[in-house]
């Protein structure tokens, strides 16, 4: 992805909703995706690049996919990793990775947003 002034922008605003989401409560890709305005590709794209001062200060494992499961795309390591962190918070997973209760547990990212991301304002 090329490193564009819009991309800075989108994975800036990535990184401050994800800081915003509660211990106990996770919300999608998608849901972030929706409230920016962007697909939730670019959303998986900016926390799969995250440096190792970003990995540590941000709780990137509150997001999951659409169904309400950890990514069967993600490395194993880092699936185990995520599945830690949340059971660490009170969330319950299957061993498919599907997070229980979710409901209860969902965090709402908020209404979709009327943002262009074009280098153009």
């Amino acid at each position: 992805m090329a490193k564009s002034q819009a991309f800075a922008r989108i994975r800036a605003e990535v990184l401050r909703l994800v800081a915003l989401i509660p211990e106990g409560k996770f919300t999608t890709y998608g849901s972030i995706a929706v409230h920016m305005n962007v697909v939730a590709r670019h959303v998986a794209t900016v926390l799969s690049r995250l440096t190792d001062e970003e990995s540590k200060a941000l709780p990137w494992h509150r997001v999951v996919s659409a169904d309400a499961r950890i990514s069967p795309n993600m490395d194993a390591k880092l699936a185990a990793k995520q599945k830690r962190l949340l059971k660490a918070e009170g969330l319950k997973i299957d061993r498919e990775g599907f997070i229980q209760d979710a409901d209860t547990h969902f965090h709402v990212v908020g209404v979709r947003r009327n943002i262009r991301w074009s280098e153009v304002e």
